[in-house]
C-alpha cells in the first residue's frame, strides 16, 4: 500500500490473538520509530519493548491499582476518567491483552519529549499497519509518570532515572475474521481546515 493508503486505513486495534509477533517484524517496527523526526535531531527516545507476559501482567495490575486510587476531577480528560472508573470496577487491562507493549520514554526535562515520542509512535503504528499487524496508542503509563511505584518498576526494567514515559503502543495480530487490522476509514468529524 502507498503512504496515503497506509495513513487513511490505520485504525486502533483493541482485540488481539494470543500469538507472538516475530522478532523480525518487531525490529522493523522499532526501526521506523528510531527514524522518526526529533527536535534538533536529538534522537533521545528510549524504546522499551516488552514481550514478556509476566511483566505485562504485572504492569496491568500496577496500573489498575494506581487508577483505582484516583478520583475524577472536573474537566478531567475523558479517557483518563474512563480508566479510573474501569479500574474501580476491577479487571481493567489498559493494554487490551496485546502480546507486545512498546513504551517510549524520553528525558523529563527535554522540551520536545512528548512530540518526539508521538512522532515515533505514529511511525511505528503505520509500519504495523503495513505489516498487517494491529496497534493502538496507549496513554495510561504517561498519566502515571509520577506514581512512585510505577516509576520504580519501569526503572527496574531499564528506564533511566531522568526519563519519563510520554506514550506507549501495543502491537499484535488482530482478532478479526481475516486476522488483519480493520482498515475501513472512519469519517472525519473534526480537524478543521482553513485554506487561505
Amino acid at each position: 500500500m502507498n503512504t496515503f493508503e497506509n495513513i487513511i486505513t490505520r485504525r486502533s486495534t483493541k482485540k488481539y490473538l494470543d500469538k507472538e509477533v516475530s522478532q523480525e517484524l518487531l525490529e522493523k517496527i522499532i526501526e521506523t520509530g528510531r527514524y522518526a523526526p526529533s527536535g534538533g535531531n536529538s534522537q533521545s527516545n528510549h524504546f522499551l519493548v516488552i514481550q514478556n507476559k509476566q511483566i505485562i501482567a504485572h504492569l496491568v495490575k500496577m496500573v489498575e491499582k494506581a487508577f483505582s486510587q484516583m478520583e475524577i476531577t472536573e474537566n478531567m480528560y475523558r479517557s483518563l476518567q474512563n480508566s479510573i472508573n474501569l479500574s474501580k470496577k476491577g479487571g481493567y487491562v489498559f493494554c487490551y491483552n496485546a502480546p507486545v507493549l512498546i513504551i517510549v520514554a524520553n528525558k523529563k526535562d527535554y522540551g520536545n519529549n512528548q512530540a518526539d515520542c508521538a512522532l515515533a509512535l505514529e511511525n511505528m503504528m503505520l509500519e504495523a499497519n503495513d505489516l498487517d499487524l494491529g496497534s493502538c496508542y496507549i496513554n495510561q503509563l504517561k498519566w502515571l509518570n509520577e506514581d512512585q511505584k510505577n516509576l520504580s518498576y519501569l526503572q527496574s526494567l531499564g528506564m533511566k532515572d531522568d526519563e519519563r514515559v510520554y506514550g506507549s503502543l501495543i502491537v499484535g495480530y488482530p482478532d478479526t475474521n481475516d486476522g488483519k487490522p480493520l482498515r475501513k476509514p472512519l469519517p472525519r468529524k473534526g480537524n478543521e481546515v482553513t485554506w487561505l
